[in-house]
């Protein structure tokens, strides 16, 4: 099985301090060879994928990077900041993102 090239960029490099869909498409496309159409393909799948995994129910892994986790967060009472009235919060599942040791060691470093 063949390894693929280390993608290397510098924030710099980049228009916003956000790194983009389309600035990750332009990156494979640039580093890696495929063609605009191919790289911008895979992106989107990509996160088409790891967007329906976490929508069933199903915890992302990616090694290296970090885990995505589905939380469902109970029913809670709130209030409005502008009138202080009491409004009640429904419950909802939400996505948290766990960094992995290796991220936040290269973070840190």
């Amino acid at each position: 099985m063949s390894t693929l090239p280390e993608i290397e960029f510098a924030v710099d490099d980049l228009e916003t301090t956000a790194l983009t869909k389309a600035q990750l498409a332009d990156l494979l496309f640039e580093q890696i060879g495929l063609n605009k159409r191919e790289s911008k393909d895979m992106v989107d799948a990509f996160f088409d994928l790891v967007a329906e995994s976490l929508v069933s129910g199903e915890d992302v892994k990616i090694s290296g990077f970090g885990n995505f986790q589905i939380r469902t967060k109970a029913p809670r009472p709130g209030r409005n900041p502008r009138t202080g009235e009491a409004i009640p919060i429904g419950a909802r599942r939400v996505v948290t993102f766990h960094a992995s040791h290796k991220l936040k060691e290269q973070i840190q470093g």
